[in-house]
């Protein structure tokens, strides 16, 4: 199996599925945007800048009863040109765009995405594992993005520095259950446990991987706090795990 390798930092200006963006930044990065036909949609909570002529609607997406239980949004935010338009996330770490032709498909860890053309299919997937309920650690829910209709980008926020792995058919890898960023649809995804002795009389303990069995392509983002172990706020918890891991987290602590 060849070693995850870093994703570069040097593209900071290009054109792709009609729309020409910009990123610059290094600790915080920012995206821009140069909007003219081709509308794209985010979470409000992104949003950095925009020119005045930008409008902004709102977007509905499918399974609004699902989404509400699994404490998602009802909607996105829509951004239509002409006009520039700039996003950023409340971490440091990388702005990684994802060019998707007609067909691809790709998952990205919950709250991750920064931005991605209007023309792309979203939806979710749930994650099944304790320790992804529990703990956030990939949150109950991820992101879906389906290019149906046409190429398309999806641009991501990882926190810290993120690198990718090409796996063959067959090939895996286990990786802690917060580190994973986003990975092609063929990769599959299960929680696996590992049982580790501590000796007579102190009981056994277990460490809880997600393993990826390939092909595809997955990502591996390098910083990430446990919400439990770090103490992080119920707001914090939201950001890194998702909404219900933020809430069970926060029934854990008391």
């Amino acid at each position: 199996m060849n070693l995850p390798e870093p994703i570069k930092t040097t593209i900071t200006d290009e054109t792709f599925a009609g729309v020409t963006y910009h990123i610059r930044g290094a600790l915080v990065p920012e995206l821009q945007l140069e909007l003219s036909q081709q509308a794209v949609m985010f979470e409000h909570h992104t949003l950095l800048w925009k020119e005045t002529g930008v409008k902004i609607e709102l977007k509905a997406l499918p399974g609004g009863v699902k989404r509400k239980i699994a404490g998602l949004d009802f909607f996105v935010t829509k951004a239509l040109g002409p006009g520039r338009i700039a996003f950023s996330r409340d971490w440091p770490g990388q702005c990684i765009p994802l060019h998707l032709a007609r067909g691809q498909s790709l998952n990205v860890r919950e709250h991750h995405f920064l931005a991605a053309t209007d023309n792309l299919e979203y939806s979710f997937e749930r994650v099944k594992g304790v320790r992804n309920m529990l703990l956030g650690g990939s949150g109950l829910f991820i992101d879906t993005f389906a290019a149906s209709g046409g190429d398309a980008v999806v641009w991501v926020s990882g926190q810290g520095n993120v690198f990718e792995i090409e796996l063959g058919a067959g090939e895996q890898i286990d990786v802690e259950a917060g580190g994973w960023l986003y990975k092609d649809t063929s990769v599959k995804l299960e929680s696996v446990s590992l049982g580790l002795k501590t000796g007579m009389f102190a009981g056994d303990h277990k460490m809880t991987f997600n393993r990826f069995t390939g092909p595809g392509r997955l990502a591996i983002q390098t910083l990430y706090l446990e919400p439990i172990e770090a103490g992080e706020s119920t707001v914090g918890a939201a950001a890194t795990g998702g909404v219900a891991g933020a809430v069970i987290g926060g029934l854990l602590r008391g």
